[in-house]
């Protein structure tokens, strides 16, 4: 492929990055930042999936089968713990303001300069090689593309004329690196350009191996069916199908371990983990989302592997780790071949630049900053904008790491397979669980134990892989001698360093024993000083302190307002530092002034934002250094300690009863509502009830006094009048009838005589009463009665009663012109169904609960309202659940209204034992 459509595609793949980095931080400024997705958030972790996953996977697939996939194994496994540690270590990480491992140790030891200066030095010395590895991806993916002889030809690459391509792609991801990860001295800013880009490249890389793997897969060959069965017919490639125990169940299960440990403490897993989270609650989100995206990154590795073993068979020639990039460009498909190469190049450079920035800001951090703070030329030299200086110090420390690990390409890399390299590094970072599980977990754990820990096991991940790997360089022919270290301890993977396992596993089960067993029995031996213990109780009960954080500072001395205000002016402007100190004002309800001494909350404020800027244990050395500190007994510390427990205990406990206080106050006005409600319902009844009692009590009166006064009346006018009388008289006693009944039911007084009966018989002798007044109305009138040999315990009169109500209302608001009247009765499981349709208005969604209450009037006083008393579905709600049944009504509001009722069944061998 052309040289310069390589390079052209390559510049254009860094402006898009450039232009998303940008859009994310544009996103930002208008406060629409992306970084509140959860899903940034998880596909930001998915830098994990490095170049290593990219094209290591399916080497390594290719060499050793299913072993592969312990690397990601291992994180799913920890997954559903994630929430309990990465939580805890979000929460410690906020208050502190600690933004990166060496912080994160440095700061729980008691602030240690000399431990967070041993953790950089032991970060850059792992991850370096890390790097390394990750360009040498991008460089041998484009020169393959440049010259596809060299896919034949692998072992030309390292001296191909090209090869100063890696140079200049190391230094654009500097200046990326630079422009997007420094632009603010304050190291807990949020990087809302960078996890952009980082969250992209992980859709892209994920996108185009799934593309590449699809094509192999169904394209090249016939499905997975077609692969797997033509690896079956050779045995070095059936074999591949399984996982490899031949170290025993223990080597898988150190590499398992190795992985989780690696997830947790690579520095750019720390940073866009812990550092980069903008919400707690995003974990719930990665928890399922990242193992997911291991899960369908994954699907291809095998059928890729094996179809490059059998692609390239006899071609040793050709490396398994440039299987991906190399099937595509013998196939002449230069599109596919250009996807991949941009996968690769994103899953390098993504690691590339998160790995560079953590890197970078523990290098200015803990190696450089705490000799620069007190070094009163440098401070003389920055006067007034030390924080500039500061800032410049962090570009210098990314653009040398980003060198180191060119040159360490250059000269090491080179030779070796991806995942031999990175596997190393992994057993680097696995160093710091110890420190930092123990810390986190554990209040007893010391400086002295994390400092002997660390360097022992950093010293056996040394010499047991790093020496022996440089060995095979030919610098130090010495170090391994047949195949033994030092001619002592044996290397072969057969008995590595005397266990039954290879070399990775072996020095990570050494080097994590030793580190621990020194840990606890260091941390034992010695007792921890005043601040250690302070950031120990904070760290291990971090849940119970968040809150009161400020209360858990501990400080003794003399500092005055005035010079921590010089102090902060002289990091960060005056501008911000007057911002600073006002909100601390604002917080603590107070008005500082100048003149008066700082107490330990101000101090402690102070010292979390200078944390923020140059690392926590060089904030500390500057406030040790510029303000009069005094030592303060771990007694003392203690006492502040249970002091901040006891407001935080008040606080919960006045949390509690604020909260009980608002139950019960809820509670109050939920029982006045109901109050304020039957008071109004009361109210209505009343008024209702008098107003239905006065019409016939009106009519009877008229009628009577025509009677009384007229004494000329026809006989057959006395008869109309006197029946008009009884008819009001009548409706009088029904609606008295009808009020006592609402009484004896709200007071449990109804006692009802029930008997066995046949629902059907029930529904006709009710449709029988009615059937004149049906036929007068001309209303069609369909019944559909299923037959059952069960029967009902009801009392007679009063589910007539119901049947008549129901039927009646439906005869009143049925069509006028072609009104239509359906019954049913069913049996569903143990009750009986009975429904009265109608097809007349229908009735509201709103009101369909409240027509069953006493008096109702729909609010829609538009409608027509019914005749009667307004008691009648009422009684008849009362009625069913009397007799253990239900009562609704079904409509769509516009065409007609079912009313439903349901009623037990009861079989002929209850009614004989009754």
């Amino acid at each position: 492929m052309n040289y310069w459509v390589i390079i052209l595609v390559s510049i254009g793949y860094l402006i898009l990055l450039f232009l998303v980095a940008y859009f994310g931080e544009y996103r930002a400024k208008a406060g629409k930042s992306l970084l509140k997705n959860p899903y940034i958030y998880a596909l930001s972790l998915a830098v994990y999936c490095t170049a290593w996953t990219y094209y290591g996977s399916v080497g390594n697939a290719a060499e050793s089968g299913l072993n592969f996939l312990a690397t990601y194994i291992g994180p799913t496994l920890l997954a559903p713990i994630w929430w309990f540690i990465f939580k805890k270590i979000i929460r410690i990480s906020k208050i502190y303001k600690i933004t990166t491992i060496a912080d994160l140790i440095s700061t729980r030891y008691g602030k240690s300069v000399s431990l967070g200066s041993l953790v950089a030095i032991f970060c850059v010395l792992g991850i370096i090689p890390y790097i390394s590895i990750q360009l040498k991806a991008i460089s041998s993916s484009f020169q393959m593309l440049y010259d596809s002889s060299l896919v034949s030809n692998s072992a030309g690459i390292s001296s191909f004329i090209f090869n100063d391509y890696t140079f200049y792609i190391t230094i654009v991801l500097a200046f990326f690196t630079i422009v997007f990860g420094t632009r603010n001295i304050d190291a807990t800013v949020k990087q809302e350009g960078m996890v952009t880009a980082i969250a992209f490249e992980s859709l892209l890389k994920l996108v185009a191996f799934l593309i590449i793997g699809f094509f192999i897969t169904f394209f090249v060959f016939d499905g997975f069916a077609d692969i797997f069965s033509v690896a079956a017919e050779d045995s070095s490639l059936n074999k591949l199908t399984t996982l490899d125990f031949s170290g025993g169940y223990s080597e898988w299960f150190w590499l398992n371990m190795l992985s989780m440990m690696a997830f947790m403490f690579l520095p750019r897993q720390f940073h866009v983990s812990i550092k980069e989270n903008t919400n707690e609650k995003h974990l719930d989100k990665a928890i399922w989302l990242f193992p997911l995206y291991m899960l369908v990154i994954n699907i291809f590795v095998i059928p890729i592997a094996f179809a490059g073993k059998i692609l390239f068979s006899g071609q040793e020639a050709v490396l398994a780790d440039t299987y991906v990039l190399a099937i595509p460009i013998l196939l002449s498909h230069e599109f596919l071949a250009i996807l991949v190469y941009l996968g690769g190049f994103a899953a390098g450079t993504s690691m590339v630049i998160v790995s560079t920035i953590a890197l970078s800001i523990m290098i200015s951090n803990n190696l450089i900053f705490p000799y620069l703070v007190g070094n009163s030329r440098f401070i003389r030299l920055f006067e007034n904008n030390i924080g500039r200086g500061l800032l410049n110090v962090r570009r210098a420390s990314i653009l040398l790491v980003l060198l180191l690990s060119y040159g360490y390409y250059s000269l090491i890399s080179v030779r070796f397979s991806i995942v031999s390299v990175g596997l190393i590094s992994f057993v680097a970072v696995a160093q710091f669980a110890p420190s930092i599980i123990g810390g986190v977990f554990w209040k007893e754990g010391n400086k002295k134990g994390a400092i002997t820990g660390l360097v022992a096991g950093f010293i056996v991940w040394f010499f047991f892989l790093v020496l022996p790997t440089l060995d095979q360089t030919g610098i130090f022919d010495f170090i391994v001698q047949n195949e033994r270290l030092f001619n002592i301890i044996p290397l072969s993977d057969a008995q590595a360093f005397g266990l039954p396992m290879s070399k990775i596993p072996a020095a990570l089960f050494w080097s994590l024993f030793i580190n621990t067993a020194l840990y606890i029995f260091m941390s034992l031996r010695f007792t921890q000083s005043s601040k250690e213990r302070n950031h120990a109780e904070v760290f291990v009960d971090v849940f119970s302190y968040a809150k009161e954080f400020e209360n858990t500072m501990v400080w003794k001395g003399t500092a005055y307002v005035k010079d921590i205000k010089d102090l902060l002016i002289k990091f960060i402007g005056y501008r911000q530092a007057d911002k600073i100190l006002k909100e601390y004002e604002l917080r603590q309800s107070l008005q500082l002034d100048p003149d008066n001494l700082a107490d330990a909350k101000l101090v402690g404020s102070v010292e979390r934002t200078l944390a923020g800027l140059i690392g926590s244990s060089s904030a500390r050395l500057l406030l040790s250094s510029t303000l009069k500190e005094e030592e303060i007994s771990t007694k003392e510390v203690l006492e502040i300690l249970r002091e901040t427990q006891q407001i935080v205990i008040v606080n919960k406990q006045l949390k509690e009863k604020s909260e009980a206080l608002e139950r019960v106050s809820r509670k109050l006005f939920n029982t006045n509502e109901k109050l304020l409600k039957m008071d109004h319902i009361k109210d209505e009844f009343i008024s209702t009830i008098t107003h239905e009692m006065r019409t016939p009590i009106t009519s009877i009166r008229a009628f009577s006094e025509i009677l009384y006064d007229n004494d000329d009346i026809s006989v057959n006018e006395k008869q109309e009048f006197l029946e008009t009388i009884i008819k009001e008289t009548e409706r009088m006693d029904r609606l008295i009838s009808q009020v006592l009944d609402i009484e004896k039911f709200n007071t449990g007084k109804q006692n009802f005589h029930l008997e066995y009966l046949t629902l059907n018989e029930v529904i006709q002798e009710a449709v029988s009463t009615v059937q004149t007044l049906i036929d007068q109305k001309e209303i069609t009138l369909r019944i559909n009665l299923e037959q059952s040999s069960e029967f009902v315990y009801v009392n007679k009169d009063r589910l007539i009663q119901v049947l008549l109500n129901l039927i009646s209302n439906a005869i009143k608001f049925c069509d006028q012109t072609e009104g239509e009247i359906l019954i049913n009765s069913k049996k569903v499981e143990s009750n009986f169904i009975v429904e009265v349709i109608d097809n007349g208005q229908g009735i509201p969604d709103e009101i369909k609960e409240s027509i069953f209450d006493v008096f109702y009037q729909a609010p829609d006083q538009t409608r027509k309202k019914p005749k009667g008393s307004g008691l009648g579905l009422s009684i008849c709600k009362k009625i069913i659940e009397y007799h253990q049944g239900d009562i609704w009504v079904e409509s769509d509001g516009e065409q007609g209204s079912k009313f439903i009722f349901t009623l037990p069944a009861k079989v002929m061998e209850s009614i004989n034992e009754n």
